[in-house]
């Protein structure tokens, strides 16, 4: 499965996991299977609190699955709109989420656990 985390860098698996999805400077893809890494631009990363929208940046990359340390709930709305997963990681780093997610160590993300307003980053709690 293709995994999209959103990072601080374009260090690819060595990146920092950006808090705040919409607005991380870069997206790291991994396949989950392969381990193959592709790092692209977020072109759409500045936009005004609460205009988010998080799958527009995804097209034609192939992604499953988000994993991310938390999203607000209009982001997890429009990621499973288009058919991507999104699951939690307290990793800050890429590799050891991507490592967490092939053992089992993640949490999809739910609509409760969601943040609540501008701030992400909150991981599961919310």
């Amino acid at each position: 499965m293709r995994l999209c985390i959103p990072t601080d860098n374009n260090h690819g698996l060595d990146a920092p996991i950006s808090g705040h999805f919409g607005s991380a400077p870069y997206f790291t893809l991994v396949d989950s299977d392969t381990s193959s890494v592709q790092v692209v631009t977020n072109r759409h990363a500045h936009h005004a609190p609460g205009t988010c929208e998080a799958a527009k940046g995804l097209p034609g990359h192939g992604v499953g699955a988000v994993l991310c340390a938390g999203l607000g709930r209009r982001a997890l709305q429009h990621l499973r709109g288009v058919g991507i997963d999104v699951f939690v990681t307290d990793a800050g780093y890429a590799r050891p989420a991507v490592e967490a997610f092939r053992s089992g160590g993640v949490k999809p993300l739910t609509s409760e656990a969601a943040c609540h307003g501008g701030g992400h980053g909150h991981g599961s709690t919310g």
